[in-house]
Parts: structure tokens; C-alpha cells; sequence
């Protein structure tokens, strides 16, 4: 199932953008916009957004605004400002000089409230926040009005103007539009448009006090920039008779199109941030960018690639119905974009020792290994082989079942671009009884790994000279959480109760070869046999470089869509 063969799903937001430029709406005009709240790191379901925004905006020879909806100071953070527009700059986005803030419309916004205030749709409410929820109903009981509804406009204005001023303790009032407490549809009773919040601000500082709330803030902010089609995700649906009700209440100009898709859920993990910020803040995870997490910042680390990020949004497609994706696809995008870009390297996890008997002490010899098989523009590199090496423990065996083909006492065996060897005698620790080392003996005649005289062997190992091997630390990772939907509490267990007890293994004395000398963090290899992996961003160093194992070589999706006909 390669790129090239693979056509994108219908797209009908792509659909309904095609038929408003034929029709010449908004002028032919085409303006999205990603809206992240600064409140968390991004993460894979962002991605879908930042992608479906920016890339229809361009399709469309429109433009997309980046826009931070910092409504909610008490919860955001310029720790998240900086890794949101680092994320969609390493997703391959740009948005020039479109960067914007709904603080920057904080006055525009009060200033629109006080209009509404004057044309009755809007009033101060001083119920406390138990005392809203009692009055607001239910899904099947209509809510009651407040009994602060029918104030005054002229005390509405003051109580209001008040608010900014600093007069009132946080929670004593609310500015709330005055829409219907018996609509069947929950955000039309009456919402609240503001809150006190003595929080700073970390863009105005202390300057306000109250902040809008984000239904109330953001279609307008949407209309002050003149987007034409506000792409939300499905939870907004009903929600978007508010966001309606706010631009005709106010008349505005320029009245966008909000239109929903399904969000995207994976499986094995988690999507909301709220639970993303539990495993940071009670340390089951190193941070936001820890590879394990579904954040963009943690996919780079562990050594994920944009380009593979931006395939899978594609090939998952948008729909309206909500549906989780099997992370086996995410992983198979990663494996068919390293597969064409990662250098080719040997690197040996865990290390047994194996001494060729009659090979010279004082011999080293420069082999010729292939740097990607794929690309034969790559070329090929030198690895060094001598007399004692180090191969993966778990390729031999003392006494192997029947379908082990691998190293075992007198089998022969090929070392990849070297020669064939044959175990001959078994080191043990004589207190522990643990194979510490392998005695072989090669066949000279066999260099590059061919027979002249055409015996075949059923394996080939990768490997390492002892002497040339640079020390390094491997972290392997599997799954954060157990199972496939940790998300689903139906069962009565809390999410993280399903996580992974082993979905970090730590290897800290595995040997890799010289050409891996230096190498700069989060370049990415292939270690022949054993997966992609990527060199740490945090952590590695050139005396200590540290390896992430991003995805290993086994590619269930290709066998799921193989099985299917696909």
C-alpha cells in the first residue's frame, strides 16, 4: 500500500469550500484558521486540524490565520505558546505575519458586550455558579430565568463597567446573554459571556480582570479577521446556534461558516488534555515531550517525521462520524516514509560476546555495507570487523528448538557483509552459568557473504567489532496504555488504570558501530533487524548518545490490509 498508489478519501469540508468559490461566496475568498488554546502541548488529533486548515487554505489560494484563543489565563502558559508554533513549524506549516491572539481583541470584544448589553441581549447575573446550575435545567426539564434577568440596561452598564474596574471579588457576577431558558439545546440558556478572574495575563498582563469565554469570544474573533470557514471539531455542533446567535445579535459584517468534522481518536492512548496533563503532573511520563506521549513534541522526540504525520491525517480522511483509528496505520506511515530516508546501521542491544578463533589478533578490516538499499544514492559506508565482536544474545541458542536458525554449538551462520562462522565452543560464568561468550571459528573464503561453493546458511546476523563499537543507551517503547480504548470508562476503571507497565525498556549497554560517532540528535537510523530509531533531542550526547526506538520493522497494518485484500 505505497503513497502513490494510495487516493485520498472524499473530503466534504474540501467539497463545500469547491462549491462556495464557484459560487463566488465571499467573494471567491477562501480563510481558515487553527485556533489552538495555549492551555497544553499539541498533540496527533491538532495535527488532523493544522493540516485540514492550512492545507485547504492553500488548495484554495486562500491563507490561514494561526490565532491563540487566550480567553482563559489561569490555565495557559508561554511554555505552551512556544512549543504550539514550534510544532507547526516542524509540521511543515507557515503562517507569515498571520500570527494572532483573541487578547488582542480584548477591547473589541468588551466593547461588543456593552452593544449588546445596550440592546437588551445581554445582563449581569449574580446567581452563584451552584445556583446557575440549579436554574439551568436539564436535557429534558427547560431552566428557569435568572431572577437578575430583568435588570435594568442602565444597571446592567454600570454593574458591568464595575466588573472591569475591579470592584467585585471572582464569581460575585457574570455578564450573561439573554437568549432562551427553555431552548431544548443546553448553550443557548442564557451562557455566560464573561467571568471576574483576577489571573495575569501573560500577554496584558494585569490589565483586565474579567475575560471573555470562548463561545463568545471566538466567532467573533473569527469575524474580526474576516475567516470564511470556521473548521471545528464535531463536540462544536451544538454549540454553532451560539456561535450563530452572537454574529447576528451584533450584525456583523462578515459572518463565517463554521462546519464540524470528527475529531480523531487513537488507539492506545489518550486524546483529552486534561488527562495528558494528569500523567505529566503525577510523573507517569518525563514531561509533555516524552516520547510515549501522543504530543507532537513527543512523536519528534521519539522520531517520528512530519512528512509521515501529514500522510496519515490524509489517508485517515474527514468524516462527521466519530470513529478511533488504529495507531498499526500511524506506525505504518512512519515505517514507509523512514524506510526511504533512514541510513542503514548495525547496532547490537544486547551484546554477547563472540571470539573468532582463527581469525588474526592484530587484523581489522573495512567491509563494504549498503546505506539504504532504497536509495542506492546513498551509497555505502566502511564498518570495521575483527577478531572479537558482539552479536544480539538472543541469536543464539545452546540447544535450539527445531525452526531456530540462527547461531547454536557447530551451526554455521552469516554475519552480514562479512563471512560465515561457525560456533565451536560455549563460555559460561562459572558461579552464574550465564553464556558470556561464543568461541567460532570463520571461513575466509566466504568474505562479503557468499559461498564459493554455494552452501547456503538460514540466517544472517548483524553484529559489531568490540573494539570499534561505541557504547550507547536504547530506550525502547511500546504502548502507553494496555488497552486498545484507555479512554473508555465504562467498566468503571479511570484511564490510568489501563497503563502500560512496560511500555519503556531501558537498555543502557548496547554497542552500535563507529559511523554512529557524533551523530546529531534526532537524526534517524534503521538498525538492521531491529527497528527505526532516532537519537534523543534531551538527553543523548556525543560521549553518551542515547537512541529511541521509534517504531520497530514488524508492519501490522500491512498485514491487516494484505489479509483484506486491500
Amino acid at each position: 500500500m505505497s503513497t502513490t498508489e494510495y487516493t485520498p478519501p472524499p473530503n466534504f469540508i474540501r467539497t463545500i469550500i469547491a462549491e462556495d468559490v464557484k459560487a463566488n461566496k465571499n467573494n471567491g475568498r477562501v480563510m481558515t484558521r487553527f485556533p489552538p488554546e495555549p492551555n497544553g502541548y499539541l498533540h496527533i488529533g491538532h495535527a488532523k486540524s493544522i493540516c485540514l486548515n492550512f492545507g485547504l487554505a492553500a488548495e484554495f489560494n486562500g491563507v490561514c490565520n494561526f490565532r491563540f484563543d487566550d480567553t482563559n489565563p489561569g490555565k495557559e502558559d508561554v511554555e505552551y505558546v512556544d512549543s504550539i508554533q514550534a510544532d507547526v513549524r516542524w509540521l511543515g506549516f507557515d503562517w507569515g505575519d498571520r500570527l494572532y491572539h483573541a487578547s488582542d481583541y480584548f477591547e473589541q470584544l468588551y466593547d461588543y458586550a456593552v452593544q449588546l448589553i445596550q440592546e437588551g441581549k445581554a445582563y449581569v447575573c449574580s446567581l452563584t455558579s451552584e445556583e446557575t446550575r440549579a436554574y439551568r435545567g436539564t436535557l429534558t426539564e427547560p431552566g428557569k430565568d435568572s431572577p437578575y434577568r430583568t435588570r435594568s440596561v442602565d444597571e446592567n452598564l454600570d454593574l458591568f463597567q464595575r466588573m472591569r474596574a475591579g470592584e467585585f471579588e471572582d464569581g460575585a457576577h457574570v455578564l450573561r446573554a439573554k437568549i432562551d431558558m427553555a431552548s431544548p439545546n443546553l448553550n443557548l440558556r442564557d451562557p455566560v459571556m464573561y467571568r471576574i478572574r483576577r489571573v495575569t495575563h501573560h500577554r496584558t498582563g494585569d490589565k483586565w480582570c474579567i475575560y471573555p469565554m470562548y463561545d463568545y469570544a471566538h466567532g467573533i474573533s473569527d469575524s474580526i479577521e474576516g475567516i470564511t470557514h470556521s473548521i471545528c471539531t464535531m463536540e462544536y455542533e451544538d454549540h454553532r446556534p451560539l456561535y450563530d446567535w452572537f454574529l447576528d445579535a451584533l450584525a456583523l459584517e462578515c459572518h463565517p461558516q463554521q462546519i464540524e468534522f470528527a475529531r480523531l481518536n487513537l488507539s492506545y492512548t489518550v486524546m483529552s488534555k486534561r488527562k495528558l496533563l494528569k500523567l505529566v503532573q503525577e510523573k507517569h511520563v518525563a514531561g509533555w515531550d516524552d516520547p510515549r506521549m501522543p504530543t507532537l513534541a513527543g512523536m519528534r522526540r521519539r522520531g517520528y517525521t512530519p512528512e509521515s504525520i501529514r500522510n496519515f491525517c490524509e489517508r485517515i480522511g474527514v468524516g462527521k462520524k466519530e470513529s478511533t483509528v488504529d495507531i498499526a496505520l500511524l506506525e505504518h506511515c512512519i515505517r514507509e516514509d523512514m524506510n526511504k530516508k533512514a541510513p542503514r546501521v548495525m547496532g547490537v542491544l544486547n551484546p554477547l560476546r563472540v571470539v573468532i578463533e582463527n581469525y588474526p589478533e592484530d587484523r581489522v578490516e573495512e567491509l563494504e555495507a549498503v546505506n539504504n538499499p532504497e536509495d542506492a544514492g546513498m551509497g555505502t559506508r566502511k564498518v570495521p570487523f575483527s577478531r572479537v565482536l558482539y552479536i544480539e544474545r538472543e541469536d543464539f541458542m545452546e540447544d535450539p528448538p527445531k525452526k531456530f536458525f540462527r547461531l547454536s554449538p557447530g551451526r554455521e551462520v552469516r554475519l552480514r557483509y562479512a563471512y560465515y562462522i561457525t560456533c565451536k565452543e560455549v563460555v559460561k560464568d562459572e558461579k552464574t552459568g550465564e553464556i558470556i561468550e561464543l568461541r567460532c571459528t570463520y571461513d575466509p573464503q566466504t568474505r562479503g557473504g557468499d559461498s564459493p561453493d554455494g552452501r547456503k546458511v538460514k540466517a544472517t546476523l548483524h553484529w559489531v567489532s568490540a573494539a570499534h563499537a561505541i557504547q550507547a543507551e536504547v530506550r525502547l517503547y511500546d504502548h502507553l496504555f494496555s488497552v486498545p480504548n484507555p479512554a473508555d470508562e465504562k467498566d468503571g476503571q479511570d484511564f490510568m488504570a489501563h497503563l502500560n507497565p512496560k511500555s519503556l525498556e531501558v537498555l543502557p549497554v548496547c554497542r552500535v558501530e563507529p559511523s554512529l560517532k557524533g551523530a546529531p540528535a534526532g537524526s534517524r537510523y534503521q538498525f538492521e533487524r531491529q527497528g527505526y530509531f532516532c537519537v534523543d533531542l534531551n538527553d543523548s550526547t556525543p560521549d553518551k548518545p542515547v537512541f529511541n526506538r521509534t517504531v520497530t520493522l514488524r508492519d501490522t497494518w500491512a498485514k491487516i490490509v494484505k489479509a483484506e485484500g486491500k
